[in-house]
């Protein structure tokens, strides 16, 4: 044998036996159970403006019960299902929400044994295959268009030593995830509504009337104290009408009352019934309300009239802006109890007294006062229209002048009435039921807002030399 054919053997024996050795060597294998982390949960959901509703169900070990929050969008509408379709405020949470969750990532693979989704608090709070109470997550689903589902995930217990870690499942698998969800997932009536109920600011309101009055519920006697006007002047300075000789109004508790009508706080929603949202006086003669509307009512502290009046048990305090919109807020019973029980209401919350919570129900209506606007007069003449500005007599001048006001007028009228038409159409389906707080700090009768007059310090008189 050659020695070129000998070096080729043993060349081409090398070459196998390095190829076996690689072939053999032991590698460093990469569990199934760890190649996904790192992806997100849901790679096709990637714009928050697709997503148009949001459902958060939370489980409540106490009542055995799973409650459902939802915020949808309805042909361009936002609304409540869970809180009987009440308006929301919620585009721009939904979406920052949505952002939220399309972030999250599985971070770190923990489990896919179901015995472990108890001790993670996993479990899918509407299964109601599981008899434990315990170890129920928060279930949050966002849909698209078509009620397409985008994202479903189970949220669950926090991870000891990892802050803004929770442990998460998608619903119909067993992998359970150590991941990131330091979102804001609100389920929460108020962070989803527009929470300036009245939409007014500090500088808006202009006049408040305390409407008096005692409603016996036993004969149906009205009795009336009057009327308690207050006008609002300058910055520190109030007046009003019926001041007792040496008082005057106090201006910090009239700066308190706006404040109070401001951070009206609703904690809970009723729909009227039908025959109660629209002119009370056509719903009598129509006969469009029922003994039970009525009686409905009545327990809640508030009294239509025939007339097509409406009288609450504990009066009415009425709010006049300057685009003269007139708000009137009638005050009725006391509705115990707090959380769903109070936000959405069910079969007992309005009943029972449970001693917790004394919230407030208070209905709620606006309309235009042109007493707020008095129409201005009108310019006798546009005769100043047809001249060069130098050309005018003082009569075109004050002619102008006149116009001017007019027209600013008739802006602010339309304005006025614009905005109390929104909001009569906003209030007209509901009844409101406020926070304790809140209706402590507008509800007050004439002498809360009167003090003693304070006599100014008069100068020192220097003695003399």
């Amino acid at each position: 044998m050659s020695e070129l054919k000998k070096t080729t053997m043993f060349g081409g024996a090398a070459i196998l036996l390095v190829a076996l050795a690689l072939l053999t060597v032991p590698r460093r294998a990469v569990p199934e159970d760890f190649s996904d982390v790192g992806e997100t949960f849901f790679s096709e959901f990637t714009d928050p403006a697709t997503a148009t509703s949001l459902e958060v169900v939370e489980f409540d070990e106490d009542t055995a019960a799973a409650a459902t929050f939802r915020v949808t969008n309805r042909n361009g509408l936002w609304t409540i299902p869970s809180h009987h379709d009440y308006p929301a405020d919620g585009k721009e949470r939904l979406a920052n929400t949505a952002a939220g969750v399309i972030a999250i990532t599985k971070d770190d693979f923990r489990s896919d044994n179901v015995t472990d989704h108890e001790s993670f608090g996993v479990i899918d709070p509407l299964d109601q295959s599981v008899s434990t109470l315990r170890g129920r997550g928060r279930r949050v689903t966002f849909k698209g268009a078509s009620e397409q589902v985008l994202a479903d995930l189970i949220i669950g217990g926090r991870v000891e030593g990892r802050p803004g870690y929770n442990f998460v499942r998608v619903p119909d698998q067993n992998r359970v995830y150590a991941a990131r969800t330091d979102i804001n997932i609100s389920t929460r009536f108020n962070d989803w509504i527009e929470t300036n109920l009245l939409g007014v600011e500090r500088d808006d309101v202009k006049r408040t009337v305390l409407n008096e009055y005692e409603i016996d519920e036993r004969t149906g006697a009205v009795r009336r104290r009057g009327e308690f006007i207050v006008d609002w002047v300058e910055d520190y300075e109030w007046t009003a009408n019926d001041v007792p000789a040496g008082m005057e109004v106090d201006y910090v508790q009239m700066n308190l009352l706006v404040g109070g009508i401001m951070g009206l706080e609703i904690v809970g929603v009723r729909p009227k019934p039908e025959g109660l949202s629209g002119n009370l006086r056509q719903a009598f003669e129509e006969r469009t309300i029922t003994n039970a509307d009525l009686q409905t009512m009545q327990s809640r502290g508030f009294y239509p009239t025939q007339a097509g009046d409406m009288l609450s048990n504990e009066g009415e305090l009425l709010v006049r802006t300057e685009e003269s919109v007139l708000y009137t807020l009638r005050f009725g019973e006391i509705l115990y109890g707090s959380g769903n029980a109070v936000a959405i209401g069910d079969e007992t919350s309005d009943d029972e007294e449970t001693g917790v919570g004394e919230n407030r129900y208070v209905l709620i209506t606006a309309e235009f006062d042109p007493s707020g606007l008095p129409e201005p007069s009108r310019p006798s003449n546009r005769d100043f229209e047809n001249k060069a500005e130098g050309q005018w007599t003082d009569a075109d001048r004050e002619n102008k002048e006149r116009a001017d006001l007019y027209a600013q007028w008739e802006r602010r009228t339309e304005t006025g009435q614009r905005r109390a038409e929104e909001l009569s159409t906003r209030f007209a389906k509901w009844y409101y039921v406020i926070s304790a707080g809140s209706y402590n700090r507008v509800h007050k009768t004439r002498e809360d807002f009167l003090k003693e007059i304070e006599e100014e310090d008069e100068e020192p008189v220097e003695p003399p030399a």
